[in-house]
């Protein structure tokens, strides 16, 4: 520490001072020395005070309350021997050591000790003065004032309550809270907005993209027609099968074409009417049950290529124990039914349906065969058809979407499938579009026709186009009169001699079933154009020329032929 005189010390230019020691707090203690002192002062370290001070820093630590302490002699040691021996003093040899040792002065002979002790013994004692650092004007005329020993514990700060302050502090406090709440207020606004914002755009943006995917847009035809269209109609890659179910009690079939968009991916199940008409092998138009019947699968497989514009890859020929088996292998199936189906094992009257109306209902293997293959008296063939598409989507819905589990199921049926579809092809198959069906990506779509089997632009053609992307290509109708002809003779027999009769006469079989007997046959024409054509009919069959009229049509026929009693086939 650096400690300076006073100020005011310095001014006098006589008074000089010298340390004497520190007090307990650390503090140099000094004293006045008479200016006509011409030696220098040299610091005793083992001097003893003699004098107790009264002032705040001339507290002495060594001295003895109540007594004086004895003066020792050190005039006889000379710490840095520079100084020399004056009269006065004890003689050199003769110095004294408090602590019963040997001084240097004892060697030789300085005393500067002594001499110092001789010459301070006759100076009045006065009080020391501890300059201190200069400071202000006001601190140095104001008059020292003694430390204290002051304490924590005696420090208190205390409080004086004002109602006024409190109310003001309190207001301060309701003002800046008040600020803060709206100030919050509007952030959390801000930012519910900008949140809301950003969902709606995505919403937005999601949903104009599902519709640009889908082909759904405003514009945008999937058909290729219009500019704009991501992938066209014809270029989107679709795997197509087959369906036949035939059930065997019955004697009756059920088609619909099983559909896989993977450009899209969507599926869909196109079902196709028994009255749809296609051309045969030998270039006659025949319908989709006779080609079936009686082509076979591949006949009836390149024929509905050739209608529709597709290319089917493969036919599932699917009795009606197999689909039996199958619902029951995926563990039963919910379909919303449209009527009650009476057990077909029921034999009396009143017994209660095997299915029930209703949304919902779940249906076992022999309750779903019974339902896929139900058709009520008077009833359009389409009917039966729309609920054997329910059947076939239930059970993708329930099917598995691995295809080595879906393959593994299929095996399982044992059946006997066609050379061109592998249990491993139609197991990969099935679960893909099991995968669409359990998704929502997945529809039944019924393609309509005409009276006549053919297609038309406004209703089959659509269908063909969007979903098979194909080409509708119905046969001609001028190439061959098409003969609708329904057995209501009694005898079975008689329909495949009428359909030979016919053949060879040039026109186009189409079977109409059997009826119920009847005695007199009836060839029916639906215009004037084809009343010549059935004149030409009854004579090819054998009928007298009464029995043409007009009147209604069935089916895609020209002309239909109902074969009563009266009908007797040629010897041939």
């Amino acid at each position: 520490m650096n400690d300076r005189y006073d100020a005011g010390a310095a001014d006098h230019g006589a008074d000089q001072y010298e340390l004497v020691g520190y007090d307990e707090y650390g503090q140099p203690v000094y004293r006045q020395v008479r200016p006509q002192q011409s030696q220098q002062q040299t610091y005793d370290p083992y001097a003893q005070q003699t004098q107790q001070y009264d002032q705040g820093y001339g507290y002495d630590p060594y001295a003895q309350q109540g007594t004086q302490p004895p003066a020792y002699d050190y005039g006889a040691y000379d710490p840095y021997a520079t100084g020399s021996h004056q009269g006065g003093g004890p003689t050199p040899g003769t110095a004294h050591d408090p602590y019963g040792r040997t001084t240097a002065a004892e060697a030789t002979g300085r005393q500067p000790h002594a001499e110092q002790a001789q010459q301070t013994a006759h100076i009045p004692q006065q009080t020391a003065h501890i300059p201190q650092q200069a400071g202000p004007a006001h601190d140095q005329e104001a008059p020292a004032e003694p430390q204290r020993d002051y304490h924590t514990e005696q420090f208190a700060f205390v409080e004086e309550p004002d109602a006024n302050s409190e109310d003001v502090i309190d207001w301060l406090k309701f003002t800046e809270n008040r600020t803060e709440r709206r100030e919050e207020a509007r952030r959390r606004s801000r930012s519910r907005i900008v949140a809301l914002a950003v969902v709606l755009a995505l919403v937005a943006a999601g949903g104009v993209g599902y519709l640009w995917y889908a082909g759904k847009l405003p514009g945008v035809s999937s058909d290729g027609s219009a500019t704009g269209t991501a992938t066209a109609a014809g270029a989107q890659k679709r795997d197509v099968i087959v369906v036949h179910l035939h059930d065997i009690k019955g004697d009756g079939t059920a088609t619909a074409l099983l559909v896989d968009n993977t450009t899209t991916q969507r599926g869909t199940t196109v079902l196709l009417p028994n009255s749809l008409a296609l051309s045969s092998d030998d270039g006659t138009t025949t319908t989709l049950a006779k080609s079936v019947e009686d082509d076979g699968s591949d006949g009836t497989r390149d024929a509905l290529d050739t209608v529709l514009g597709t290319d089917i890859e493969g036919t599932w020929r699917l009795d009606t124990p197999y689909l039996q088996n199958l619902v029951d292998l995926v563990g039963n199936i919910d379909v919303d039914t449209d009527t009650d189906v009476p057990d077909p094992a029921a034999k009396k009257k009143g017994t209660a349906p095997l299915v029930n109306k209703g949304r919902g209902q779940t249906l076992s293997g022999k309750m779903a065969v019974a339902y896929a293959t139900y058709r009520a008296p008077g009833e359009a063939q389409d009917a039966q058809l729309e609920r054997f598409g329910q059947v076939l989507q239930s059970v993708l819905r329930k099917l598995s979407s691995d295809p080595q589990a879906a393959t593994t199921t299929i095996q399982t049926l044992q059946q006997i499938l066609d050379p061109s579809l592998t249990d491993k092809d139609l197991g990969t198959f099935l679960a893909g579009l099991s995968d669409l069906a359990k998704g929502g990506d997945y529809k039944t779509d019924l393609l309509p026709v005409r009276s006549d089997g053919t297609l038309s632009a406004q209703t089959g053609a659509g269908i063909v186009r969007n979903v098979l992307g194909g080409t509708a290509k119905s046969p001609d109708k001028d190439a061959a009169v098409s003969v609708s002809v329904q057995n209501a003779t009694g005898v079975a027999d008689n329909t495949e001699k009428a359909r030979v009769v016919l053949l060879n006469g040039g026109f186009t079989f189409l079977e109409g079933g059997t009826g119920t007997a009847r005695a007199t046959s009836q060839v029916v024409y639906a215009d004037t154009a084809g009343k010549a054509n059935a004149t030409e009919v009854a004579k090819t069959l054998g009928l007298p020329a009464g029995s043409v009229t007009k009147g209604k049509v069935s089916g895609s026929a020209d002309v239909s032929v109902v074969l009563g009693q009266d009908y007797k086939p040629s010897s041939d």
